[in-house]
C-alpha cells in the first residue's frame, strides 16, 4: 500500500547519488526551437563536472568516428526522433551541481507542438531558465513561454540571451532584446524576470564563469543567479492534502478494515488525527496507517502513497480530499483559472467537458471567458466566444457538482487540472481563485451543522452493515403531471420489498407541515429548499434511501439541496416526456416506461454507485 515517489527514481542513469547532503532544486529550461537550450544544458553538465566519468570523452570520440562536429547538446542522449527532426520532443531530466545545491533540470520542449509536455514539466519546477537566441531575438515561443511560466506561478526566472558570439557580443543588441521582452511581459501583466544574462552556451561564457569578452556585463553568471533563488518550502510543512484514490475492503479474506488509499500530496498525517473529507464534510479520526510488508507507522508525510483506516467507518468515495480541521481546501462549483488550449477543436462555452483534478473527474463547462491572450504577439488581448488552439485564456469554469480544490499558490497538486474532450487531453491550467456560486451560503450552513452534529450511539457504517445499503437521496424531478409520484411510489415499494429501508418523501407533506408557517411566494423559495433538505438530512442520517418527488424542489433547485447535503450521495431522475432536459441528471426517463423497467434501472444505478451493498 505504501510507496515513495522520489525525484531520483524518474530520472535517467545520469542522476547524482541520492544520499547527497545538499538541497535540491527543480528548474525548467524553456525557449524557442533552435535557440540553444540543449547546448546550454549540455555545457552546464560538462562545466560543473556532473557527467558520469568518461561520458564527455566518449561522445567526442563518437563524433570523430562519424565525422560529426562535436556539440554539447549530444551529451543529453537525445532521442532518435529529436536527432532526426532537430527538435526536442520529450521532457528530459538531468542533474548538475554547484557548491550550494544540486539542480534537477527539466529540459522542456520548445516546439509549439509539444507545449503540452512543457506544461507538465514546468508545473514541477521551482525556477526557470528561458533561452533567447541573440541573433533571432524574441520569437513566438519566447513570448508564449514567458506567459506560461507566469501562469504556472513560476516567479524565479532568469533569461539567458544565448549565442552572443554570433552577434559580436553586442551590448546594444543585448539591451534591445532585454527592453523588448520586459515590455512584452509588462503588457500582459507578468512580472519581469529577476535576471537577464548574455551568454554563449557553445563557449561556456557567463554560465559557470564570467566572460572576459563581455566586460560590459556586471551581473551574475547563470550559476550564481540560480544559487540566489530561494528554495520552495518543504511540502511536509504545508497543510495536509491527501486526495482519495480508492477505498478497499478485503472481506473475502476475513479482513473487515475499510482502507482509504491515496497519496499524501502535502503535510503530514498521524494516528489519532481528526480529519475531514471535502467536499462531503464527513469527519473521523485516523485509527491506523497501513502498509504492505513494512513496519507499522504512526505518522506519514508528503510524497508517500499509503492507506489509512478510521475510528468510525464512513462512506467515502474516490475524489474527496482529506484535510485537517483547519485550513481545508476550497469547495465550490466555480473557480477562476488560467488555461492553455491544445486541442485542434475549440473550447466552446455551450459544451460540457471532463475536468480531471487530483483524483476527481467531474463534468465542467465555461461559465465566463474573462480574456484570451495571444501570447505570441505583444499586447494582444482578444474578446472571443471560444478558446482556440494554443490560446492562453483566463476563464471562470463551472462544474456540475461541488469539488474540493486549492489555488495554485496554496497547493500545486490540488490547484492544477486538465480538460478532457472525449478521450483526449485538450487543455490544462491552474486555479487562481475560488469563485462564489449561488450555493455558497448553503454550503457554509451545512459545514456549521455537520461539524457540530450531535451523533447518536449508532454510526452510519453500522447502519449500512445492518441494512446492507448506504443512505442516499433519489430525487424525481420534472414538470407537474409527468408521473413522478407514481414512479417514486413504485421504486419505494420495490426497494422495501427487496429488504431496503426506503422512504418516499413528498414535498407536499413538508409544505403542509414543516412549511405551514411560510407563504408560497418567490421570496421564501430558499427557505422551502432549506427545510426540505433538513428533513431529508434526518432521514438520511437514520440510514434510509429517501425517494423524493416534489414540484417545489425541482431540478432547478438540485444544486441547493446538494449544497445542504454534501455528505450523502444524491441521484437525480429526470422525467422529461419531450426529451428537452439540458440540465444534468443521473437518469432521464420519458415517463412512458414500464414501472418494472424504471425500478430495474434505478436499482442498477444504486448498485453501480455502491449504495446497495448486496
Amino acid at each position: 500500500m505504501e510507496s515513495k515517489t522520489s525525484s531520483t527514481k524518474s530520472v535517467s542513469s545520469r542522476s547524482l547519488p541520492s544520499a547527497s547532503p545538499k538541497e535540491q532544486m527543480n528548474i525548467v529550461i524553456v525557449g524557442h526551437v533552435d535557440h540553444g537550450k540543449s547546448t546550454l544544458v549540455g555545457r552546464l553538465l560538462a562545466d560543473t563536472h556532473s557527467l558520469p566519468e568518461g561520458k564527455l570523452q566518449a561522445v567526442k570520440k563518437e563524433c570523430e568516428r562519424t565525422g560529426k562536429p562535436f556539440e554539447y547538446a549530444f551529451l543529453l542522449d537525445a532521442l532518435s526522433d529529436e536527432q532526426d527532426q532537430g527538435i526536442t520532443i520529450d521532457t528530459a531530466r538531468s542533474f548538475f551541481k554547484t557548491k550550494k545545491r544540486d539542480y534537477i533540470i527539466i529540459d522542456a520542449p520548445g516546439h509549439i507542438e509539444f507545449l503540452k509536455n512543457m506544461i507538465s514539466g514546468a508545473a514541477r519546477a521551482e525556477a526557470a531558465v528561458l533561452v533567447i537566441d541573440a541573433k533571432e531575438g524574441v520569437r513566438e515561443n519566447s513570448r508564449r513561454h514567458g506567459y506560461l511560466l507566469a501562469m504556472l506561478g513560476i516567479n524565479q526566472i532568469v533569461v539567458c540571451i544565448n549565442k552572443m558570439d554570433l552577434v559580436e557580443r553586442s551590448q546594444t543588441l543585448f539591451q534591445k532584446i532585454e527592453k523588448e521582452y520586459k515590455k512584452f511581459l509588462s503588457e500582459i501583466g507578468s512580472s519581469p524576470p529577476l535576471y537577464f544574462i548574455p551568454v554563449s552556451a557553445l563557449h561556456g561564457e557567463n554560465l559557470e564563469s564570467k566572460s572576459s569578452s563581455m566586460n560590459w556585463y556586471r551581473g551574475p553568471t547563470l550559476l550564481e543567479a540560480l544559487d540566489s533563488f530561494k528554495k520552495a518550502p518543504p511540502k511536509n510543512d504545508q497543510e495536509l492534502r491527501m486526495p482519495v484514490q480508492a477505498v478497499y475492503k478485503f472481506t473475502d479474506q476475513g479482513d473487515d478494515r475499510r482502507i482509504i488509499a491515496g497519496r499524501v500530496e502535502s503535510g503530514k498525517i498521524k494516528v489519532g488525527d481528526k480529519v475531514i473529507f471535502y467536499p462531503s464534510n464527513k469527519i473521523s479520526a485516523v485509527k491506523s496507517i497501513e502498509a504492505f510488508n513494512s513496519p507499522k507507522k504512526t505518522e506519514i508525510s508528503a510524497g508517500w502513497s499509503t492507506g489509512i483506516t478510521l475510528n468510525e467507518e464512513i462512506f467515502i468515495t474516490r475524489g474527496q480530499i482529506i484535510s485537517h480541521e483547519t485550513n481545508g481546501p476550497s469547495v465550490s462549483t466555480r473557480f477562476r483559472a488560467n488555461l492553455i488550449w491544445l486541442s485542434k477543436k475549440p473550447f466552446l462555452m455551450e459544451q460540457e467537458y471532463k475536468l480531471k483534478i487530483h483524483t476527481t473527474q467531474e463534468p465542467v463547462r465555461i461559465l465566463k471567458i474573462v480574456k484570451i491572450i495571444d501570447a505570441s504577439k505583444a499586447g494582444s488581448s482578444k474578446e472571443k466566444k471560444q478558446v482556440d488552439r494554443h490560446d492562453v485564456a483566463e476563464l471562470i469554469l463551472e462544474t456540475r457538482t461541488p469539488i474540493a480544490f486549492d489555488t495554485i499558490q496554496k497547493n500545486e497538486a490540488t490547484g492544477r487540472f486538465v480538460i478532457v474532450d472525449g478521450y483526449d487531453i485538450a487543455g490544462g491550467g491552474i486555479i487562481v481563485s475560488a469563485e462564489k456560486d449561488n450555493q455558497e451560503d448553503f454550503r457554509a450552513e451545512a459545514r456549521l451543522r455537520d461539524f457540530n452534529w450531535i451523533k447518536g450511539g449508532v454510526n452510519q457504517e453500522s447502519r449500512a452493515q445492518r441494512l446492507k445499503h448506504h443512505a442516499a437521496l433519489v430525487m424525481f424531478v420534472g414538470k407537474a403531471g409527468v408521473g413522478k409520484h407514481k414512479l417514486a411510489r413504485a421504486v419505494e415499494k420495490s426497494l422495501f420489498e427487496s429488504g431496503v429501508s426506503s422512504y418516499m418523501l413528498d414535498g407536499t407533506n413538508i409544505l403542509l407541515g414543516v412549511d405551514a408557517d411560510l407563504v408560497w411566494i418567490e421570496a421564501t423559495q430558499r427557505e422551502l429548499v432549506r427545510r426540505f433538505a433538513e428533513v431529508a438530512r434526518i432521514l438520511l442520517d437514520a440510514g434510509h434511501i429517501v425517494i423524493s418527488t416534489t414540484n417545489a424542489i425541482g431540478l432547478a433547485d438540485f444544486a441547493q439541496v446538494q449544497a445542504l447535503l454534501p455528505n450523502f450521495p444524491i441521484m437525480i431522475i429526470s422525467i422529461d416526456p419531450g426529451s428537452q432536459t439540458i440540465s444534468a441528471s443521473d437518469l432521464t426517463l420519458t415517463g412512458q416506461e414500464k414501472e418494472s423497467k424504471v425500478v430495474e434501472k434505478i436499482s442498477e444505478l444504486l448498485r453501480k454507485n455502491q449504495i446497495i451493498i448486496s
